[in-house]
């Protein structure tokens, strides 16, 4: 086939070869989540507007990982079914394709923050001067220069698709470890540099973020990685249309899926904020205590969307159905796991993040009710990278986007009850139970796992 043994997830015993290729990227995912919690602790030592500022700035980074995501499950589902089919010709076409188009994308979104970072920030009406300040500034850089994050996201994707996750978990740890570093430093002010408080933490970011490219940068040109596609290609060259087209056939329901998502949760955000600026602090290191759960969800996901992946483009669907078998078994003892530590635990994590003594029960409300829907979101992401390797992503977003979206109507009836802000909290956890419920049942009949265990569900009509 031209690549690897180590690339080949066609062959082999699969949760073997399901859990080598998910281990780093469940590490590395990890480290994503690393990176924003360290951000949070140290900001929050600034207090509750801090807080506030830069989760409301930080939607917008949220809001554009749809344009990444584009790029990176396009040029992901295509190498991976180019690679199963033992294309790589059409592998490198696709992986220069998604990182010209990524790289694009980056350099567009940063110069429209940059241009009108006051007019985004309006869009929460938040009033307090202090919390604005730091949105817009927060904002400006980290969005700014969102390309690196853009071309590490997509990056970690062409590298998994050949079955290698060691690759982006070590080049992330290095980013992760510049952060931890820079973060006091930066937000605090520490020897010869001045204090810069949540402008300091977005520098730090994309500082790490730099370096992370620069990582990935450096083990291409290594000998060690001869075979890696990546070295073959000719970022400077316009590929066929069909690669670009292609690419966003498949990356597209996805963007449009997370893009979507971000806007519901402004939504709610700016419904949040009218319980006041510890509340919506609350609502954003609430999201990022969370990712731990949903971060590693998606790392295990996007394992399980290569697997998938080669396997389908190599014709392979009884190893396709048991490594989902395999993957569901695993992510679930993950999400009760986390469940159990949210809900027994909500006063001693939130007091990581939270020193206002008004704020800690808010949060730790939170946590117990978000809490409980843990499982069902780490099936959810499993089942939408699961679904995706078989290349059907519009099936994904719009369950994902219909069942999102329900959030809206949901915690407009109960904020309006004697739950007040906590019917906000009631409103994700009720929408994520279904969520996780309706894609399993979908992978389930797509891959004939329900009632035609014995044929091809995705091919064969009954008769």
């Amino acid at each position: 086939m031209g690549y690897k043994e180590e690339g080949r997830l066609t062959e082999g015993p699969i949760l073997k070869v399901l859990t080598r290729l998910a281990l780093p990227i469940m590490a590395s995912s990890f480290l994503s989540t690393a990176y924003s919690i360290t951000d949070m602790a140290w900001i929050g030592t600034l207090g509750a507007k801090a807080v506030a500022g830069v989760g409301v700035g930080g939607m917008y980074v949220w809001l554009s990982q749809g344009l990444a995501s584009l790029a990176r499950m396009g040029g992901q589902v295509h190498v991976a079914q180019a690679l199963g089919r033992g294309d790589r010709e059409q592998a490198k076409k696709y992986s220069a394709a998604a990182i010209q188009l990524v790289i694009f994308f980056g350099v567009l979104f940063g110069a429209v923050c940059l241009l009108l970072p006051d007019l985004l920030i309006a869009f929460f009406g938040m009033k307090d001067e202090v919390t604005l300040a730091y949105a817009k500034g927060y904002l400006m850089i980290t969005c700014g220069l969102i390309v690196f994050s853009y071309v590490n996201f997509t990056l970690t994707g062409l590298f998994t698709a050949q079955g290698d996750a060691t690759t982006p978990f070590q080049a992330n740890f290095v980013g992760l470890i510049i952060n931890m570093i820079l973060d006091p430093v930066l937000i605090l002010g520490i020897g010869m540099f001045p204090r810069m408080e949540a402008a300091g933490a977005a520098i730090a970011t994309v500082a790490a973020q730099m370096v992370v490219t620069a990582v990935f940068v450096l083990k291409l040109v290594h000998r060690g990685k001869k075979d890696n596609i990546l070295r073959e290609i000719r970022l400077m060259r316009l590929q066929e249309k069909k690669y670009y087209t292609d690419v966003v056939r498949i990356g597209g329901p996805t963007a449009l899926q997370g893009s979507v998502y971000c806007m519901i949760s402004m939504v709610l955000t700016r419904m949040v904020a009218a319980f006041g600026a510890g509340a919506v602090a609350t609502q954003r290191v609430g999201g990022q205590i969370e990712s731990v759960s949903w971060n590693t969800a998606d790392g295990f996901a996007a394992a399980l969307n290569a697997f998938i992946g080669q396997n389908f483009g190599a014709g392979k669907m009884e190893r396709v159905r048991k490594g989902y078998r395999a993957a569901f078994s695993t992510i679930v003892v993950w999400g009760l796991g986390m469940t159990l530590l949210f809900v027994l635990f909500p006063m001693q994590i939130s007091g990581l993040f939270f020193h206002e003594a008004e704020v800690l029960p808010v949060a730790a409300r939170y946590m117990v009710i978000v809490g409980l829907s843990e499982a069902f979101m780490c099936v959810e992401m499993m089942a939408v990278g699961a679904i995706s390797g078989l290349g059907r992503t519009k099936v994904c977003s719009v369950i994902s986007v219909c069942l999102t979206a329900l959030r809206i109507p949901l915690a407009l009836v109960l904020s309006r009850t004697g739950l007040g802000l906590e019917g906000i909290w009631w409103a994700l956890t009720i929408t994520s139970v279904l969520k996780g419920i309706v894609l399993h049942l979908t992978f389930l009949h797509l891959a004939g796992m329900r009632n035609r265990p014995g044929k091809w569900g995705i091919f064969h009509k009954k008769r």
